[in-house]
């Protein structure tokens, strides 16, 4: 996980220094719906590892704020599998982005102040490849939660690192299509107290989701 962050930390910093696009401030909302899985790394409590549990069909959706690369969201999911719910999972992150333009702006025939028709290019690609890393701190329910989200119905919680990859379409300035991957690292603790170690464990999780999102340039 380390070597990941690693290279996608190098690569950031490589395409920071070329050829790189960042709006000045935009706000953003995506639904998704995929799959998931996960496995517990160690710890007492790695064998009951929250998103080993909760692996199967997930949706959900995320809202956030990008200034320049710097990012900031709120993802919600919800896991299901043959049984059911098998949980959900509400996560805090902070981080930063690059995206790579893929093809060539598209040209418009437009009309100007005399009437007449002229190709105007687009001011974005058709495509586009996004590296992105974040930290946060999540929390998890073994139920279907009910707002607003009780301590008496988190079940695990902890400290997340995350890198992603993100290829998609642009259906026009707003709206894009895409698959997300994004893959973490985390800290966890069962419900109980957080200085016991038996309520420890480290986990790996990731998943692949088809990701429709609406972004939205103030600035």
């Amino acid at each position: 996980m380390k070597s990941c962050i690693a290279l996608l930390a190098g690569t950031a910093l490589a395409i920071l220094a070329g050829s790189a696009r960042a709006d000045v401030l935009s706000l953003n909302a995506s639904g998704f719906v995929g799959a998931a899985s996960g496995t517990g790394l160690g710890g007492t409590q790695k064998d009951d590892a929250f998103h080993q549990g909760a692996e199967g069909v997930a949706y959900g959706g995320s809202v956030g704020v990008e200034f320049l690369f710097l990012d900031g969201w709120i993802d919600h999911t919800q896991y299901r599998n043959a049984d059911g719910l098998a949980g959900t999972w509400t996560q805090f992150m902070v981080g930063l982005d690059v995206e790579i333009g893929l093809g060539e702006p598209e040209h418009v025939r437009v009309q100007d102040d005399y009437g007449d028709q002229k190709l105007e290019r687009k001011p974005y690609t058709p495509g586009f490849f996004e590296l992105g890393m974040g930290l946060g701190f999540g929390v998890g329910t073994g139920q279907q939660i009910d707002p607003p989200l009780d301590y008496t119905e988190v079940t695990d919680r902890g400290f997340l690192v995350q890198a992603s990859a993100h290829i998609g379409y642009r259906l026009n300035r707003v709206f894009s299509l895409g698959v997300k991957i994004p893959v973490q690292a985390g800290y966890m603790f069962k419900k109980g107290v957080a200085n016991d170690e038996n309520n420890h464990y480290q986990s790996l999780q990731g998943a692949v989701l088809l990701n429709l999102q609406m972004k939205l340039l103030l600035k």
